[in-house]
């Protein structure tokens, strides 16, 4: 639709660019600002208010503005396009492996050797005893065969690459036999039939979703099986009237009919999580110890360590895998190498990891410590305003990032109110502060959960919420 003559008259009193592009030369804000940025913000700026004139809603009479009110406008375009698009947040939701957020949070040691390569070369494919060429995977493939007891192993970027990269090396043109209650679909959509159709492998569905058998395997096996795969469902459980083929019995299987075993574990473990009071996950330790020909699972989830696929396997077949073009295009880049070797040294001492790396030690908090946390953090909070309503609450945590599906930790955290606002209104307004406060809604109440807020964050969290109140006054 054409503007109206009055609006018209109004778009023509909107200032040009280079006329905006002037005046801003004299405010000291802008004086770093890039030139594209500017044009950018000034662009939006005047498109704003263009759009606010054609309004069918809006008497264009009735629309004015200042210089100071335009300039105060580009002002806001510019800070938000030079603030970094990833940015650190605050997650007080309780999920500790929370996908959305990053998964998992390194430790100070893998952090530390990150900064140290990114700065500086490094050996990263030299062999400096030999003085040539080497290989990138020797960074870290010696301490996962000490940890598991593999023949050996290799790391690509992530576990679904892992996955194809076994299946195109040894099932690809072939069949591969799974039970049909462990076709997982993982995050994203990305299911495990469609990485293995993308492999070359033909799939070949055994039993039903509760219940697969020995002999469903073993009736499945032809000339053109070439893989037996076990798939741990680690993102969600059946229970009830269920019945599935041990890992033991599928590789004393896979051995008569001269056929390997491949065990996907997905998040993936490699201490004993049930000692700390969690449900047992199983531990790529015992994997390699059933015999498996193959194992692989994730670096960033249960593991605690940067995002990556890792895979253990007999040295014969990992040899074929590691010479498979696809290696290439999936293969991790010095800082992941850099950050998952930091963290697997860490696992030589079980004591040190679980104090050491960030996931472990979040899901193995004592309740009381969480409960002292809350209680500080609860009166600081209750001393900003006495619009507030604070309580300490008996709330329950999960593992996230598809591990221990039927998981509810015991935790400690806060519900905050704040009067005449809504759970909604104040999770929106700490979402858009900055850095953003990450909050969960139960009952109308915004809910802080301690177990995933570090200890560097309460002072974050409380600026934010005196932030909102400041704001809710204007």
């Amino acid at each position: 639709m054409p503007p109206t003559p009055r609006q018209q008259l109004k778009l023509r009193e909107l200032p040009a660019v280079d006329q905006l592009l002037d005046t801003l030369k004299s405010d000291l804000r802008f004086e770093a600002v890039p030139k594209s940025v500017l044009l950018s913000s000034i662009r939006k700026t005047i498109e704003s208010l263009r759009q606010l004139i054609l309004a069918e809603s809006s008497d264009p009479a009735d629309i004015s503005w200042d210089n100071g009110a335009i300039i105060e406008t580009v002002y806001r375009h510019v800070i938000q396009a030079e603030t970094l698009n990833l940015q650190r947040t605050v997650n007080a939701t309780g999920v500790v492996v929370h996908t959305n957020l990053g998964r998992s949070l390194l430790s100070d040691a893998a952090v530390d050797h990150i900064q140290a390569v990114a700065s500086c070369y490094s050996n990263l494919e030299f062999d400096l005893s030999a003085g040539r060429r080497g290989s990138r995977y020797s960074v870290v493939e010696p301490l996962l065969c000490e940890i598991t007891g593999a023949e050996a192993a290799m790391v690509v970027n992530n576990n679904a690459g892992a996955v194809l990269l076994c299946l195109d090396t040894i099932a690809k043109g072939k069949s591969v036999v799974v039970s049909r209650g462990e076709l997982v679909e993982i995050g994203g959509a990305f299911r495990i039939p469609d990485v293995m159709v993308r492999s070359g492998a033909c799939l070949k569905e055994v039993g039903t979703t509760n219940r697969t058998h020995l002999r469903d395997y073993e009736a499945a096996i032809d000339t053109t099986t070439g893989l037996l795969l076990k798939v741990h469902t680690s993102n969600y459980s059946i229970v009830g009237f269920t019945a599935s083929v041990s890992l033991d019995e599928l590789v004393q299987l896979g051995s008569r009919h001269h056929l390997p075993v491949m065990e996907d574990l997905g998040s993936g473990s490699l201490i004993d999580l049930s000692k700390y009071g969690m449900i047992k996950e199983p531990m790529a330790q015992a994997s390699v110890a059933a015999g498996v020909d193959l194992v692989t699972f994730s670096g960033d989830k249960l593991l605690g360590g940067p995002q990556a696929g890792i895979i253990l396997g007999r040295r014969q077949i990992m040899e074929r895998i590691k010479k498979n073009p696809l290696t290439r295009a999936l293969r991790i880049d010095k800082l992941t190498l850099a950050a998952l070797e930091s963290t697997l040294r860490l696992y030589r001492d079980e004591t040190r990891a679980v104090e050491q790396i960030p996931t472990l030690r979040m899901l193995t908090t004592p309740l009381t410590e969480l409960e002292n946390r809350a209680r500080q953090l609860a009166e600081r909070l209750a001393a900003i305003d006495e619009r507030l309503l604070v309580t300490v609450s008996g709330i329950t945590s999960r593992a996230g990032g598809g591990s221990l599906p039927l998981l509810k930790l015991p935790s400690k955290g806060i519900k905050l109110r704040i009067a005449e606002v809504s759970a909604n209104a104040l999770e929106k307004a700490l979402r858009f502060h900055r850095p953003p406060i990450i909050v969960r809604i139960e009952a109308d109440n915004v809910i802080i959960d301690l177990r995933t807020v570090q200890e560097d964050e309460p002072d974050l969290i409380v600026n934010a919420v005196e932030s909102t109140l400041t704001h809710l006054q204007q």
